[in-house]
């Protein structure tokens, strides 16, 4: 089973892109939980770790969960309102966001006293690891999980917005990577969070993802390896929910390996070829709408922890 941890929200889509006060469409959003919807759809075993308020939004947010396969017997509940993030397009599709983030459910995730004794992998990321006090809860999910064994994927999916200290934001990530076995980053992230692949490398993780947008991607793993493939072309609506689709295919992807051999066994170009795939397919619709395993060429294997 691999088990996504982290925030969802509502995400606010502009209807009439470069109009500010033109309708916005709502549509379930979160790194974390796009990530575990698309696992959900490419058919892995997969549940959700979260705090999710008891409101329309967070029904809602659990009902897509559910459509997806994905078990949710690990979410806590609550009555604060669900996050919102508002987000604003670019003429590429490209998305950023503004959050109305305080006094939120999610926020006040709490450490779960075990993970099932059938959880093979744990991802983790976004805005989960910066607002308090839910942070330290993830943080601490991620620091117990990865000592017992635990393939563990994070990825940063920065958000400069809702981050108050980058100086201390940044070293906090450092103190994350020896208890990391996959780190995903987008360009943007890795330049605003500075460092080199091969310093990351060094402090923990087997391998590095990158993710070039249009370009493709590319792998560094700690064996020397260097694998990088192209992006898939496709007429592109929005950009959300690509990166999250990237997460849920790699992890999917690696699903056939222990563990502890999955990131030095893996067919790298199969990997990522598939990622790349998933992720375009993401791309021609409207909001975080992750393909399926029939949407898909060659069909999609069994799912990791079957």
């Amino acid at each position: 089973m691999i088990v996504v941890a982290g925030e969802s929200l509502i995400d606010l889509v502009p209807q009439q892109p470069g109009n500010p006060l033109g309708p916005l469409a709502p549509r379930p959003g979160g790194g974390p939980y796009n990530t575990a919807v698309a696992l959900g759809r490419l058919g892995a075993r997969a549940a959700f770790c979260s705090r999710v308020s008891t409101d329309g939004f967070g029904e809602a947010l659990l009902g897509g969960l559910r459509a997806a396969g994905v078990d949710t017997s690990l979410v806590q509940r609550g009555p604060e309102p669900t996050t919102l993030a508002v987000a604003s397009l670019g003429a590429d599709g490209s998305a950023g966001y503004g959050f109305y983030a305080d006094g939120t459910a999610d926020r006040l995730f709490e450490l779960p006293h075990q993970l099932p004794p059938a959880v093979s992998a744990l991802a983790l990321g976004t805005c989960s690891l910066v607002l308090e006090p839910g942070a330290s809860a993830y943080e601490a999910l991620l620091r117990r999980e990865s000592g017992r064994g635990v393939l563990t994927l994070l990825d940063p999916n920065v958000r400069p917005g809702l981050i108050p200290d980058a100086g201390a934001y940044r070293t906090r990530f450092r103190s994350w990577l020896p208890y990391v076995s996959l780190l995903k980053l987008s360009e943007e992230d890795a330049a605003w969070l500075g460092g080199t692949v091969e310093e990351w490398l060094a402090a923990g993780p087997q391998a590095v993802v990158l993710t070039r947008g249009g370009a493709g991607l590319t792998v560094w793993t700690r064996d020397g390896d260097e694998v990088s493939v192209p992006g898939e072309q496709v007429e592109v609506v929005d950009t959300i929910g690509a990166g999250d689709t990237v997460n849920a295919a790699l992890l999917h992807r690696l699903h056939p390996f222990a563990p502890r051999t999955a990131l030095t066994s893996a067919n790298w170009p199969e990997v990522l070829r598939y990622a790349a795939r998933a992720a375009a397919l993401t791309c021609t619709k409207e909001g975080a709408q992750p393909p399926t395993a029939a949407d898909l060429s060659p069909p999609d294997a069994s799912p990791w922890g079957a």
